[in-house]
């Protein structure tokens, strides 16, 4: 009689980040939705999981808010969390025992585990994440989203992603500019857009209690989602303000919904105050993730010619079926497909933002087809694509 096979070790690797889940922002949703896609791709269909991962955290605490760290509903056998914050991390002293503390832990999983890949979670850690790598034959990719990679980096973190087995970013624009600013081959760069979870963000009526709140009955609605912070103005929140006259010519019944908080609020109220739109434009301030679906479904049209590394926001907006203008020149092109699915401006050009904004309301354009829009969003960007993906860069 023929034995029976044995089943096949899953493959061990390690995730390196410096915050997940102790705060908000672009970054930390990608990467909660990268470990949602590792957990679909590490899935076998006869059960168990075809590889494991460890994933070391520099400032989360622990009992922080980590929904994959939940025994019932995913079981630990796929993820190992190591929360390394030590006090607040504010002091050079703290920051620099986290530090050795990260490097240790690091070490250790080296070590002990043997993973076969280490994926670094931010430039940052990847001079750090060569040296150990070299030292003990470890193959490492190191992740990358956005700025963070545009400009000149130290020589160091340069040798780093040459060694990398493999570069990941977001988007092709992310890829080129770290490209021409770092001289990188771009064949050392792999694909891992962002995605939207379709089951989340849906079309839907305009919420009444949201109409109530902001005053938006009878209201054509234009929405952003975005920091409003001066040191971090790219978002132009600014220039859809100052393209609200001329929107207004055509829309007299146009109003601005500006989610988002920072110490950039105070200029942009004067602003609008100065153009004599104050009466259209609503900040809104911070508004929780949950949140979030009611308000894309109040807007008409999401607008943010901006310069985004890929910009999560608008999936988020086209799955709900509202349809998007963005910036020419950015990660944009891939959610917006080069345009095919949005309009792309010139990111500082009010007289554009405007001519695009009016065409949006008038809603002729096939690309105001809201469930043209989620069906052409979701093949290319659901978390089951993603998961493919993954899969494939993981095998290769």
């Amino acid at each position: 009689m023929q034995a029976p096979a044995k089943s096949q070790k899953p493959d061990h690797h390690l995730f390196t980040f410096i915050e997940v889940f102790g705060c908000e922002g672009g970054i930390q949703t990608y990467v909660k939705d990268v470990l949602l896609a590792y957990e679909a791709a590490a899935r076998r269909s006869s059960g168990g999981y075809r590889y494991l991962a460890d994933i070391l955290l520099l400032r989360d605490p622990p009992g922080c808010d980590n929904p994959f760290d939940l025994g019932v509903s995913r079981p630990r056998s796929l993820f190992h969390f190591h929360y390394l914050k030590l006090g607040q991390q504010k002091t050079n002293s703290e920051m620099t025992l986290g530090r050795i503390r990260f490097a240790l832990a690091l070490i250790k999983q080296l070590i002990i585990n043997r993973p076969s890949c280490v994926f670094c979670g931010h430039i940052n850690f990847a001079a750090l994440t060569r040296l150990f790598c070299r030292l003990f034959n470890v193959p490492y990719v190191v992740m990358t989203y956005g700025k963070e990679v545009w400009e000149a980096l130290p020589p160091s973190q340069v040798r780093a992603l040459l060694d990398a087995k493999s570069i990941w970013t977001i988007s092709r624009y992310s890829r080129d500019r770290a490209v021409e600013s770092n001289h990188l081959p771009p064949e050392k760069f792999e694909l891992l857009p962002c995605v939207v979870d379709g089951d989340r963000f849906t079309p839907a009526p305009k919420p009444a209690h949201l109409l109530d709140r902001y005053q938006l009955h009878d209201a054509r609605v234009l929405m952003t989602v975005a920091r409003l912070w001066s040191g971090d103005p790219y978002k132009g929140v600014d220039v859809t303000i100052r393209a609200l006259p001329k929107i207004a010519e055509v829309y007299p019944n146009v109003k601005y919904l500006a989610i988002g908080r920072g110490d950039d609020l105070p200029r942009l109220q004067q602003l609008a105050i100065d153009l004599g739109v104050a009466d259209r434009v609503i900040f809104a301030g911070f508004v929780a993730t949950e949140d979030l679906v009611d308000h894309y479904r109040v807007a008409d049209a999401y607008v943010m010619p901006s310069q985004e590394g890929f910009g999560i926001v608008y999936l988020e907006a086209m799955a709900a079926g509202i349809p998007v203008l963005s910036g020419d020149s950015d990660g944009s092109a891939d959610p917006l497909q080069d345009g095919r699915l949005g309009w792309q401006v010139p990111h500082r050009d009010p007289d554009a933002v405007a001519a695009a904004c009016i065409e949006m309301l008038r809603g002729e354009d096939h690309r105001c087809d809201g469930a043209w829009l989620r069906q052409e969003t979701l093949a290319s960007f659901s978390t089951t694509a993603i998961a493919q993906r993954l899969r494939e860069l993981i095998a290769s």
